[in-house]
């Protein structure tokens, strides 16, 4: 089979390089999944890097997130199993873990909802606990992660106020039903937001970019409001100043969507099945941006590592690619 692999650490489209090699064999607990489509996430490129919380050994086949197929022909979700991730013609899999393929999405539409739909239910719901009518605001909300969070707001009968970077993006922001977009690039983020929602600010602010995204957080939480640390996608990790928060009476909420997996797993059914509902009756869509071959995978983790896309980029496979 045809695989994408990593020999050592560095940029996506420098250490990425593609080779014939015999599909895995399945472990204890594990399955074989054809992969029908892999979904590029910003980690992909933190393990090319060697950045990520989690190091497989080299060599390794990125990419976390897939829609597959299993031996009976079932359409599955799953987060692969590294070192043989889902930038390959076959992945491995937790049998456990696996979700059955909303009907309702094609198969890059689903391989997009996992994760991000996931992080975004977990962060607005089970952690800040948004309530209908209050104002949520998004930071890189016209990417993948971003775009989760807004739709799912939007679901939830929040106003939703995001935050982009240009002109392009903020088309998309609007597009994905913002009430409010502000173009950092072109906007003094602050006091844009303070403007739209009366000086007021945000109620609950999700926020996996870090850095100078964070610090305009903490200026712009309501009272009682709630900070959602996604990720870092700034490459910066912020400090924070609890005696801020203390003043300000805000809360700042960790969300590690991995440790669900083992921690609380019927959590995950639970989220999977309700956004299986909200895709079915259209209240969320995976805005999938980009479908490339296996072929340009590797360019394509490289430009989500940009932060040049929007949405998310999936890799499209050809049904039955041979072993």
């Amino acid at each position: 089979m045809q695989a994408w692999q990593v020999h050592e650490n560095g940029e996506p489209g420098e250490v990425m390089r593609i080779a014939d090699v015999e599909p895995p064999t399945p472990g204890d607990g594990q399955v074989l999944l054809r992969v029908r489509a892999a979904n590029i996430n910003f980690p992909d490129a933190l393990l090319c890097r060697g950045q990520y919380q989690m190091r497989p050994p080299l060599p390794f086949t990125p990419g976390v997130e897939i829609c597959g197929e299993t031996e009976d022909g079932r359409r599955v979700l799953a987060t692969p199993a590294l070192p043989h991730g889902g930038f390959a013609e076959y992945a491995l899999a937790d049998a456990r873990a696996l979700l059955p393929a909303p009907g309702s999405l094609d198969d890059a539409e689903a391989a997009a909802l996992h994760i991000g739909y996931q992080t975004g239910w977990f962060g607005l719901h089970r952690r800040a606990r948004l309530e209908a009518g209050e104002t949520l605001l998004v930071h890189a909300a016209a990417g993948g992660v971003g775009s989760a969070a807004v739709q799912l707001g939007k679901a939830a009968g929040a106003t939703v106020i995001g935050v982009v970077g240009g002109a392009d993006k903020a088309a998309v922001a609007r597009d994905l039903g913002c009430d409010v977009v502000v173009d950092r690039r072109a906007q003094d983020v602050v006091a844009a937001v303070k403007e739209a929602t009366g000086g007021r600010g945000a109620d609950v602010i999700y926020d996996p970019v870090g850095g100078e995204a964070y610090t305009q957080s903490a200026k712009l939480a309501a009272f009682e409001g709630r900070i959602v640390v996604v990720g870092f996608a700034s490459g910066t990790i912020p400090s924070p100043a609890l005696n801020h928060a203390l003043v300000k009476n805000y809360t700042i909420l960790g969300l590690h969507w991995g440790l669900y997996n083992t921690k609380n797993p019927e959590l995950i059914r639970r989220c999977h099945e309700e956004l299986t509902e909200l895709a079915a009756r259209g209240a969320i869509k995976p805005l999938v941006s980009e479908r490339v071959p296996l072929t340009e995978a590797a360019h394509a983790v490289q430009r989500v590592a940009d932060g040049v896309t929007t949405g998310r980029v999936a890799v499209v496979l050809e049904k039955g690619a041979a072993a």
